[in-house]
């Protein structure tokens, strides 16, 4: 708001502007958290000579990708396609009617290594526009070509198989990381849909390979520098392949997927250090990406707190280290978060990233002190090094509430309570799910895409939602349902997906488009988009699919079942060679592949814990487990599927508690204890 650049909003005003005026649009597509967008910002668009040439020779156009992904996913393929690299800040050059010609990411405020400075680059490519402006006209009309040809599917329709899942786990196996976990090589990003994939897998076949590859990058990012040592919650990625240095921000989207990967290999290995640190994402999450008055989750943190620092808010020098501990603690401090003179950040050498290089038993041997009095020290010095780091000024939080994201916490948030009894989680996550349901919400609209913006100057745009938005929203409300037996999240949950369907359903070639067709869409908004890829949230279509697969299980209705094969089809003959950023896919592959189940537990006493622990505990992707009290199992109170055959057990008439596992709408014979639960699962399981 304060920069000298005239800036627009995406939309009709400013396309019409630049036609009219006969300019080249400039695009700035950044974010929040993005630290090269806010350089970018003052080094180029708060400077007034860049801002006259700007606002003389182009119509400049801001946009937030987080608020609006179909914008960037379509514009992050043009530019890649231009100039062979994405990311942020992304400046695009379009003619008047949206098309790209031009583009790249990052450009300089002076000719430096080789990349032109920004004002030369807005010269040349104004006067390219009006001097030469069929070639413009050309190399937009190809590079339009390339958008269509990265969201076509023509002729890579095949049948789906667990050969496909196969594909997808031995492209991973071939770039796993032996030595530092994690996939392929710097920079390492954290990749929970292929992770969660491997988890079922070992689960369902014992495979110690596929132990050692998920349990491995987990151990290494949990006691890394990309996970927060002293507040818990995962940075971005690292520039290193050993998970030491971090890109700083924090992202909801990667907390809640992580906090579903440690869940879920807690719930696979029984290793207690998963559960750890599955809790301590929901402490950092609690205190500060939380809503606590009114429920929901904040879309992310920053790295920095100006231009001139690169996470110093999150790194520790030896002297600020010792100036907050006493000389015990810094002895195991130091040891145990390799706290030196010299330390990991290449900007400013003496500060150092914390991360785990020492175990307790290593410290205990070489300071000849017991595991338990290294352990109280490390957990003080954890402590005091904390309220010290709150004495800094903290980095932005941006408080906007974003459906989709928020659907995908609640969902974490609903695993993690059930598999480790957190109570408070569960009772947060539904009233975040709540607000959701209650404020971005109605019968008639649909969804929004943000429920709250973190300020109130965009308090008045209503941004429709888009597939994510949607399909994240459904799946965490069978969640909830899963969680509560309460019938009216199920209620909501088909509403919504009934609603994505008619929004986003392609009636004829099948899969779902990010977002709803509509005609008169500028710029490359009108080339359609079917989001398969996982990139970095769990791609729209294949979780799509798990959620109507999820509503055909309960329903029993064909019609739910019959979009998602289709959909699933469309990549079937090429999913394989998407390697990890189709992990997603494989999921949703999983939950078509394998007889939907749910295991019903019945009762109120000891014993029915027990039953519901040992279910939840052997929770595969397409089981779903829920607990009812006795009065609770009548028909009018349960989902088609489950109102058939629950209200019908003898268990309900003789009041004994029971578990009951139902697959593919026929139901075993019931249980009554845990051990007889186990190997009645073990069994479906191998199936």
């Amino acid at each position: 708001m304060h920069q000298p650049i005239q800036w627009h909003e995406w939309g009709a005003e400013a396309f019409d502007k630049a036609k009219r005026e006969n300019k080249p649009i400039l695009l700035d597509i950044g974010a929040v958290w993005c630290h090269w967008c806010h350089v970018m910002d003052r080094e180029s668009y708060e400077d007034p000579e860049v801002a006259q040439i700007v606002n003389e020779r182009f119509v400049a156009i801001k946009v937030d990708r987080d608020e609006r992904p179909d914008i960037d996913s379509r514009y992050q393929v043009a530019v890649q396609a231009i100039s062979g690299q994405g990311g942020w800040p992304l400046t695009g050059f379009l003619t008047p009617d949206g098309r790209p010609f031009y583009g790249g990411t990052y450009f300089p405020p002076n000719d430096h290594s080789g990349r032109p400075s920004f004002r030369r680059v807005l010269l040349a490519i104004s006067d390219a526009y009006h001097e030469k402006n069929g070639d413009v006209l050309e190399q937009a009309q190809m590079v339009q070509g390339a958008i269509a040809n990265a969201e076509s599917f023509a002729g890579k329709t095949g049948e789906f198989s667990p050969q496909v899942i196969q594909e997808i786990i031995e492209s991973a196996l071939k770039m796993f990381d032996e030595t530092n976990g994690g996939f392929g090589s710097a920079p390492k990003f954290p990749h929970p849909s292929i992770l969660d994939l491997l988890i079922d897998q070992y689960m369902r076949s014992g495979d110690e390979q596929l132990e050692k590859l998920f349990t491995t990058t987990l151990e290494k990012m949990a006691r890394g520098g990309v996970y927060d040592q002293l507040a818990g919650g995962f940075h971005r990625y690292s520039v290193d392949e050993r998970w030491i240095v971090p890109h700083f921000e924090k992202m909801s989207y990667d907390n809640s997927e992580l906090l579903k990967n440690y869940v879920h290999a807690y719930q696979a290995t029984g290793n207690h250090f998963f559960a750890g640190v599955a809790r301590d994402i929901i402490r950092w999450t609690d205190e500060w990406l939380s809503d606590r008055n009114h429920g929901g989750f904040y879309a992310s943190q920053d790295a920095d707190i100006s231009l001139d620092d690169d996470g110093d808010y999150f790194t520790w020098t030896l002297d600020e280290a010792k100036s907050v501990l006493n000389e015990e603690e810094f002895q195991v401090a130091s040891l145990h978060y390799d706290i030196n003179e010299i330390g990991e950040m290449h900007h400013y050498p003496a500060k150092n990233v914390l991360y785990q290089r020492a175990s307790i038993d290593e410290i205990s041997t070489r300071l000849k002190i017991s595991p338990e009095r290294v352990n109280e020290l490390l957990q003080s010095a954890k402590r005091k090094m904390y309220a010290g780091r709150l004495q800094r000024q903290t980095p932005y939080i941006d408080k906007t509430i974003y459906t989709s994201w928020n659907a995908l916490f609640v969902s974490a948030y609903l695993k993690a309570s059930s598999a480790l009894g957190l109570d408070e989680a569960r009772h947060f996550a539904l009233r975040s799910l709540d607000r959701i349901l209650s404020e971005a919400w109605n019968n008639h609209f649909g969804l929004k895409h943000v429920v709250a913006y973190s300020d109130a100057a965009s308090s008045k745009r209503d941004t429709e939602g888009f597939l994510d938005d949607y399909a994240y929203t459904t799946n965490a409300c069978l969640d909830a349902y899963e969680s509560t037996a309460d019938l009216t999240y199920f209620r909501e949950a088909q509403q919504i997906s009934n609603k994505m369907i008619e929004k986003f359903y392609d009636t004829n070639a099948g899969g779902f488009f990010d977002s709803a067709p509509k005609s008169g869409a500028q710029g490359v908004l009108a080339t359609p988009r079917k989001p398969f890829q996982d990139s970095p949230t769990p791609a729209g279509n294949p979780i799509a699919v798990i959620a109507l697969l999820r509503m055909h299980g309960y329903t029993g209705d064909e019609t739910y079942r019959e979009k998602a094969v289709s959909t699933l089809g469309l990549l079937a003959g090429s999913a394989g060679q998407y390697g990890l950023f189709a992990g997603t896919y494989g999921i949703a592959l999983l939950y078509a592949l394998h007889p939907h189940s749910q295991i019903v537990v019945l009762g109120e006493d000891a014993n029915a814990d027990q039953l519901y622990s040992q279910a939840i505990s052997s929770a595969l992707f397409g089981r779903s487990v829920i607990k009812l009290k006795f009065t609770q199992a009548v028909a009018q109170n349960l989902p088609p599927s489950l109102a058939a055959t629950v209200p019908e057990l003898p268990a309900i008439k003789a009041g004994r508690t029971t578990a009951v596992v139902c697959s593919g709408f026929s139901c075993k014979p019931p249980v009554n204890t845990s051990e007889q639960l186990k190997q009645l699962l073990s069994t479906e399981s191998a199936a």
